[in-house]
């Protein structure tokens, strides 16, 4: 049985609150969970201590015992100093699509033209 720390969204329309849960990786993402380990408001400002509650002591136990983070996890157990995350880096995704940078060569292409037609 795989098992993953992940979010368990609770809360009212427009207004998200999500436990930290431990769940079999087959159940579904509200649905049966082992056992919750910590909570996350959105809905407070960042610098709020109640923003991100978490029990350091079990979630190192289900690290220990193989239990896999989501991403969004490890990013709260990163800034806790329970996991490491490594940062990702995508150079391509800054990058314009495939048609606007035929645009801009097209438009490159016709100003050189008028510069040297003049």
């Amino acid at each position: 049985m795989s098992l993953k720390i992940r979010l368990a969204r609770g809360g009212s329309k427009k207004r998200p609150y999500y436990h930290i849960v431990i769940a079999d990786a087959r159940s579904p993402r509200d649905g049966r969970f082992l056992e919750k380990v910590g909570s996350w408001n959105p809905m407070l400002p960042k610098e709020d201590a109640k923003r991100i509650e978490m029990n350091a002591d079990r979630i190192k136990h289900w690290l220990d015992n193989g239990a896999q983070p989501t991403d969004r996890v490890l990013r709260f157990l990163n800034d806790a100093g329970l996991a490491q995350r490594e940062a990702r880096n995508n150079p391509d995704k800054a990058k314009p699509g495939k048609k606007a940078q035929e645009r801009a060569a097209e438009r490159a292409q016709k100003a050189a033209d008028a510069a040297a037609a003049e």
